[in-house]
């Protein structure tokens, strides 16, 4: 019998439960994944939240993983093409991935390349896939200037990269104590706080062209929207109720086009990673039993970079 995390109710991740289930067998179409390590992301504990819709319930919880496959469906291949078992491989979009094992849709699974490890595979798509459609939504181009917001976490971590590849200037707020992570992955860190606006006035003399909010705080969007005169070059992840009230863009994983944009780019995250030219740092891995302590080390914020669950 495999085990997975369940939400059974929505009081929150001490009260999930590790339960044995059947995995099915994989039809045409799907491939059955051991799972080496699960990505962990706050989108994990947000959607099986307070308000959320309790007909869901029980939720299997994790969306991302890395594993080795065990079977294959008839007539199946992986995303990447082949798929074979004993193959190393990782998924994003799966539905349980705080798991042992699990069946998901081929379409979903990619093979991980031999350079990187199973908890940066793992974690590697929902930051990098976010991030990726920021860039899109706002319209960078080489060249520019972009604020954003929160740079030193695991979506601001990822952008730094991609927006450098692109011949993209980054300037980052960040708390002080991170600001060696913002430089060190190509951007110009500013701390938060009161003065925001002048400190990044200062790094950028000659203004920015997009803001990207990863954080969603007042501060953030107020200061975007005093630099930035087009709104359709603010683009936020965090805070859609502004968005919303003030004409800027919101972003999520479930909009028909990011959604269709983020599977599209999967490819391309994973030949960037496995050329090292895309890193998922990893602060600490946890037993899968454990999954409760890491959430509330996630959760508590500023963990260091990316956590993961090995089973």
């Amino acid at each position: 019998m495999a085990k997975r995390w369940e939400a059974h109710d929505l009081a929150g991740p001490e009260s999930w439960r590790l339960v044995e289930h059947e995995v099915a067998p994989p039809g045409a179409g799907e491939v059955t994944i051991a799972v080496r390590a699960a990505g962990m992301n706050p989108a994990d504990v947000k959607h099986v939240a307070a308000g959320s819709d309790p007909s869901r319930l029980p939720v299997a919880i994790g969306y991302e993983v890395a594993g080795v496959i065990t079977a294959v469906g008839p007539g199946t291949e992986i995303a990447s093409g082949g798929g074979a078992v004993g193959d190393e491989v990782l998924a994003f979009r799966v539905s349980g991935g705080y798991a042992t094992e699990l069946t998901v849709p081929a379409r979903d699974v990619f093979a991980k390349p031999a350079t990187i490890g199973f908890a940066e595979a793992a974690n590697l798509f929902l930051a990098g896939s976010t991030a990726a459609d920021m860039l899109r939504a706002a319209g960078v181009t080489a060249g520019e200037t972009i604020l954003l917001h929160g740079a030193s976490g695991a979506v601001g971590v990822s952008l730094l990269q991609q927006a450098r590849l692109l011949g993209v200037r980054v300037v980052g707020t960040a708390g002080e104590g991170r600001s060696d992570v913002v430089r060190g992955f190509g951007g110009t860190p500013v701390a938060y706080g009161d003065g925001l606006e002048t400190r990044v006035r200062a790094a950028a003399p000659d203004g920015v062209d997009v803001a990207l909010d990863a954080v969603g705080t007042d501060e953030a969007v107020d200061v975007s929207l005093a630099l930035v005169a087009d709104r359709s070059r603010i683009v936020t992840i965090a805070a859609k109720g502004r968005a919303d009230r003030e004409g800027f863009t919101a972003l999520g994983g479930t909009m028909p086009e990011s959604a269709r944009f983020r599977d599209e780019v999967r490819a391309h995250l994973v030949e960037l990673a496995g050329s090292g030219q895309l890193v998922v740092p990893v602060a600490a891995t946890y037993p899968l039993t454990d999954a409760p302590e890491a959430l509330a080390r996630l959760m508590a914020g500023h963990p260091g970079g990316k956590l993961a669950l090995v089973p």
